[in-house]
């Protein structure tokens, strides 16, 4: 790297950890998922009578099993999206060095997998 991107990058980490370092002290709240928060707007607007029509069929027993749940999925998921990433690369690589995209198909490359 640069040594002006290398100052631009350690610009915006300082920025987010003094935010984060601000946040952390000056604020006692707790984060909170998007399902709380939508129960809440769905209780101020019905007045407290909507009733779902469904229920989980499994609660995880703690909020640390659902954030590990939560974090495994994430890891996964990203797992799955840079296996393809770097499959794709890789091929495009492979194709450059063989020369396989500047040549044209013959007639039994084309009827072939």
């Amino acid at each position: 790297m640069s040594r002006k991107l290398e100052l631009i990058v350690l610009a915006i980490f300082l920025v987010f950890a003094v935010q984060f370092v601000y946040m952390s002290s000056t604020s006692d709240a707790e984060y909170g998922g998007a399902d709380g928060e939508a129960e809440n707007v769905i209780n101020e607007i019905t007045g407290g009578t909507y009733e779902p029509n469904a229920e989980p069929f499994w609660e995880p027993p703690s909020g640390e099993i659902e954030s590990l749940l939560f974090g495994l999925q994430a890891a996964i998921g990203a797992g799955i999206i840079g296996y393809f990433l770097g499959y794709y690369k890789a091929k495009g690589r492979y194709e450059n060095d063989l020369g396989y995209k500047d040549k044209k198909k013959s007639e039994s490359d084309k009827h072939s997998l």
